[in-house]
């Protein structure tokens, strides 16, 4: 059953493909994204699990409370199992629900399967990255370096390669930021609608990443051009309904849990639990979290730095600390050229990237760990490069003929122009 669940997952990559790109770039792209799909199989099985890799500790936790789920339906029936069930799967119920229902499948352990699961989800945002930078101006030669870019980006591959959350969290961070940004040029009912799944299932995978999203996505409805007022008017009425019937409930879920990880995140005794680890980090900041704000972004962004030492693994990810580099100097092109062009889709990213490498940096104490939770900051702002590639291609006349024409760019009003 687990090969079968694999080759099913292979098979949901062609379809996605089909689905989600036009027909001429599907061809290309498929190869590609299956050959990314069985790379995150081939390092699970030789890299990972066998031990030749030094890493893995949430998978190994997470496969574990996905086995305690599968026991937990064996005695109350198939459901969605929260942290109101097993206390442990706090933040982590999406993740764990689907890889339980992978093992329940095949009537025990499955780590091949679940990382097939994985792969699927990786393949998945491929596209998203896609679809998202050809949005906001990119075109498709940019849009197409990007998707294989991100394919093979080497943290992204090694934490799609086994039961890691990050491939769920990044895709579904993407997804809403893409339907807001996609709002912003046409308004649509059913966007909104799909909006909602995507924030239940990321409040279920990593909570406070709603947080980070909400700015961008209030954004995405209210600078959309043909918004109804009706619809406007009813979401809003319905927004302050329930702070006003339901003041307690809104305040618990919503603000508590916020307050609660930022304090958890913020704490003297995590950073310094972090920091004692290896590649730990510590800052002359005096206890405050807001200390020594400046190296904490350096930090942040651009660790780890060529030069530093440590551990193996450590010095593979200066690989993809290099590309970084790059995609960070190509962004500020493309950030200017969108500033002219697309403004609304600019301010969608920014709304996102600014605030969540300030939330991160005011708990960075862990070079390897900040490495791996800014995997979202990396993807869009790699969206920027994108639009930055497509100016180098125009200026140097390299546009393939037969390209379809770019989508036209997000209006700027005329009193927001110099």
């Amino acid at each position: 059953m687990e090969y079968i669940i694999v080759a099913a997952a292979a098979v949901a990559v062609v379809f996605l493909v089909q689905a989600g790109m036009p027909g001429h770039v599907a061809r290309r792209a498929v190869w590609i994204l299956l050959l990314a799909f069985a790379a995150r199989l081939v390092i699970h099985v030789l890299l990972i699990r066998d031990g030749v890799l030094p890493y893995g500790w949430d998978n190994r936790i997470y496969e574990q409370r996905a086995l305690d789920i599968v026991e937990y339906w064996d005695r109350m029936g198939i459901q969605f199992v929260t942290s109101d069930q097993i206390g442990t799967l706090y933040s982590v119920a999406v993740p764990c629900n689907v890889f339980a229902f992978v093992i329940y499948l095949c009537g025990g352990p499955a780590p091949l399967a679940c990382t097939a699961v994985v792969a699927l989800i990786a393949c998945a945002l491929c596209i998203v990255m896609y679809r998202f930078a050809r949005l906001i101006g990119a075109d498709e030669r940019a849009a197409y370096r990007l998707l294989v870019l991100t394919a093979f980006m080497p943290a992204f591959l090694v934490h799609t390669s086994d039961m890691f959350k990050d491939g769920f969290n990044v895709f579904l961070v993407l997804a809403c930021l893409g339907l807001a940004a996609s709002n912003v040029r046409k308004f649509d009912v059913r966007k909104l609608l799909l909006l909602a799944p995507l924030l239940w299932a990321l409040w279920n995978v990593r909570p406070y990443m709603v947080f980070m999203c909400a700015l961008p996505l209030l954004l995405g409805f209210v600078g959309a051009r043909r918004a109804l007022p009706l619809c406007s008017l009813a979401i809003l009425a319905g927004s302050l309904a329930l702070v006003v019937f339901f003041p307690d409930a809104t305040r618990d879920m919503a603000l508590g849990t916020l307050r609660e990880q930022i304090e958890q995140g913020q704490s003297e005794a995590v950073r310094q639990a972090n920091a004692s680890q290896d590649s730990g980090v510590v800052f002359d900041d005096g206890g405050n979290p807001y200390g020594a704000l400046a190296p904490k972004l350096v930090y942040t962004l651009l660790a780890p730095f060529p030069w530093a030492g440590g551990s193996l693994l450590l010095q593979l990810g200066k690989v993809e600390t290099l590309v970084w580099y790059y995609l960070l100097f190509s962004a500020v092109r493309g950030t200017r050229d969108l500033w002219r062009n697309g403004r609304r889709a600019l301010m969608i990213i920014l709304l996102f990237v600014i605030p969540a490498t300030v939330a991160y940096a005011t708990s960075m104490s862990n070079i390897g760990l900040i490495f791996r939770q800014r995997m979202p900051i990396v993807m869009v702002v790699s969206l920027l490069a994108a639009v930055a590639w497509t100016r180098a291609s125009r200026s140097s006349g390299q546009a393939r003929p037969g390209t379809p024409p770019l989508p036209p760019p997000v209006p700027v009003p005329a009193g927001e122009r110099r």
